[in-house]
């Protein structure tokens, strides 16, 4: 199943070149602790199996994304530890999988995802973190830094932040990057780094927003670089 314009010619060869490489391991993500990708992907959906994914999340995906899933894989090989595979679940439904997958919720893919963002503002209304410096006792200490992180913890956690989106990567200590599935922003990657206490962002090259295609080829193309892999392209 291939769409115009987002048909992924040669892809899935370009991948398994890489992991054919003696030294494929030296790309980041690729082999860590048991959890690398390997440049491993996972067979692509059938497009009746794109279609029942779709009408069970109740919106259609992207069409980069969408084709990704048919002509190159269901997920893996890809940035960071990789693309998190989607899979039909035994008992019924879909679901994504690796570390991050549960951040998405699928009941809420088809709500807009928020492009104005006011986390950063609203942890910053709360000031600055308690320093223990600034208390007479390390009790008062603690339990104001606590009240504080309590409260930053629920903003962080607040599931409004990614309503329509899916987090497809994990790049390890905590930071991931989602794709917009619904709203204005539909279709463009966003980095999030909530691990720091900071709002999600959209992921940019010369200014403008990535698409799941840009992202997938700029990784790839980077990991051929770094092996000394040319391909006709």
């Amino acid at each position: 199943m291939t769409l115009p314009g987002t048909d992924w010619p040669g892809i899935r060869q370009r991948v398994e070149a890489l992991r054919a490489h003696a030294d494929h391991g030296k790309v980041f993500g690729a082999a860590v602790f048991g959890v690398g990708h390997g440049f491993v992907l996972e067979a692509g959906l059938s497009s009746d199996e794109l279609l029942a994914l779709e009408s069970w999340l109740g919106v259609s995906l992207p069409d980069d994304y969408r084709s990704f899933l048919t002509d190159v894989g269901a997920g893996v090989a890809g940035p960071g530890y990789g693309v998190l595979p989607v899979r039909r679940q035994t008992v019924s439904g879909w679901a994504w999988h690796g570390d991050g997958a549960t951040m998405t919720d699928p009941s809420r893919i088809a709500d807009p995802f928020p492009v104005a963002r006011t986390l950063n503002s609203r942890i910053d209304s709360l000031g600055p973190r308690p320093e223990k410096h600034d208390f007479a006792g390390e009790e008062e200490w603690h339990q104001a830094y606590g009240v504080w992180q309590a409260e930053v913890d629920e903003m962080l956690n607040d599931p409004d932040l990614t309503a329509g989106a899916i987090c497809l990567c994990h790049h390890g200590c905590g930071m991931y990057d989602w794709l917009i599935v619904s709203g204005p922003a539909r279709g463009t990657m966003w980095s999030d780094l909530r691990c720091d206490d900071v709002d999600l962002a959209p992921i940019l090259h010369d200014d403008k927003p990535v698409t799941f295609r840009d992202w997938y080829i700029d990784w790839l193309t980077d990991a051929e670089v770094k092996l000394g892999i040319h391909p006709d392209r």
